[in-house]
């Protein structure tokens, strides 16, 4: 089964050209000044972040005009949209933007809104060269007060020559210390011909993949972990869908203990 691809940002809607998961889906919005799109979400609810510039949003009766207050994804929080099932939209740009689209199956009533940058809990995990910042968008800790079905969405910064998401970790079930939940992460490297390796394991199978910018890593399954090349900043759009929104996670018995090592390594200012 393949579970990393590339994809292309060329104007308009860049679709995935597999995707191994049940639940969830992922677009690319690329639009120059004054291009549009327009869809229907069917059933699903979908959550459009702004990666970099400015957009137009109309959702059912609604317009959220001049959206995006980031030029690229490194230089802050993010300004997405929810959009519920059953709904119109359209999107516009202002100026050259690119807007992520995560989607997932839906029955939940609930009318647009958007998440502002003020709303995104930024914070930090691990320690020392496995230290990364994280901005929740939309999760169920982070926002309890955003409504949503089964997506649960944030964004991670990767230092140069640092490790992400380690120790590994996976939630391929619900019981045993675990919560069901697909998830996908779609990355962006600085400088842009810079390059990263995630790891996504579990039994029987072991792939290595090298990231660049635009590739995602989509996984219905398995321990998943990522470095970073040294010389390069990397960024992974992160998003999960469940039937529910409690997050609970296995890590790796072989590199588990290392969490146990962050208070320390904090202390020491590390």
């Amino acid at each position: 089964m393949i579970y990393f691809t590339a994809l292309d940002n060329a104007n308009g809607v860049n679709e995935l050209d597999k995707n191994p998961c049940s639940l969830l889906d992922f677009q690319l919005v690329v639009l120059n000044d004054g291009d549009s799109i327009s869809g229907n979400t069917d059933n699903r609810e979908v959550l459009a972040v702004i990666l970099g510039g400015k957009v137009t949003f109309t959702a059912g009766d609604e317009t959220f005009a001049n959206l995006g207050s980031r030029p690229n994804v490194f230089s802050g929080k993010p300004t997405s949209v929810y959009l519920p099932a059953g709904v119109d939209y359209a999107i516009q740009g202002v100026g050259k933007t690119e807007v992520a689209l995560c989607s997932a199956p839906s029955g939940l009533t609930a009318s647009p809104y958007v998440i502002a940058p003020d709303q995104v809990v930024a914070g930090r995990w691990g320690a020392a060269n496995f230290s990364r910042n994280f901005h929740q968008i939309l999760t169920k800790d982070g926002q309890p007060d955003l409504p949503a079905r089964r997506l649960i969405v944030g964004e991670t910064f990767t230092p140069s020559g640092h490790w992400s998401t380690y120790p590994a970790h996976k939630h391929e079930m619900d019981g045993g210390g675990e919560a069901f939940h697909e998830e996908m992460y779609f990355f962006k490297v600085t400088p842009v011909n810079g390059f990263g390796i995630a790891r996504h394991y579990g039994d029987g199978y072991e792939d290595n993949h090298t990231v660049r910018d635009n590739t995602i890593l989509m996984m219905p399954e398995g321990y998943h972990t990522y470095v970073g090349a040294p010389g390069f900043s990397s960024y992974y759009l992160w998003f999960l869908a469940g039937e529910h929104r409690n997050q609970a996670v296995s890590d790796d018995p072989d590199t588990g203990w290392v969490n146990k090592t962050v208070p320390m390594l904090r202390t020491l200012g590390h």
